[in-house]
């Protein structure tokens, strides 16, 4: 798993603010990029629960899960490859 800060702006297109020289937009929002590699025999959906759960806010910006395949994992140090050194 790898955390990431990021900035973005989704379909939310930024933030109006209010300050001493008035109203101003703020285009890239700080945010956090999670991505997670896991092994085929573990539980997808019971992992995407306990994310949405913790994440949601009901607000515009609680992002997105995408899920996709990953070919192959290759270890550059040792040249390991396959699912074992994940």
């Amino acid at each position: 798993m790898t955390i990431y800060e990021v900035k973005g702006h989704g379909t939310q297109r930024g933030i109006k603010l209010m300050g001493r020289a008035g109203q101003y937009c703020v285009e890239w929002i700080d945010k956090l990029k999670l991505e997670m590699v896991l092994n085929k025999d573990q539980d997808l959906n019971k992992i995407i629960d306990i994310i949405i759960k913790n994440a949601v806010t009901g607000h515009p910006g609680d992002g997105k899960i995408f899920v996709t395949a990953v070919e192959e994992a290759i270890r550059i140090r040792t040249g390991e490859r396959g699912e074992i050194i994940i």
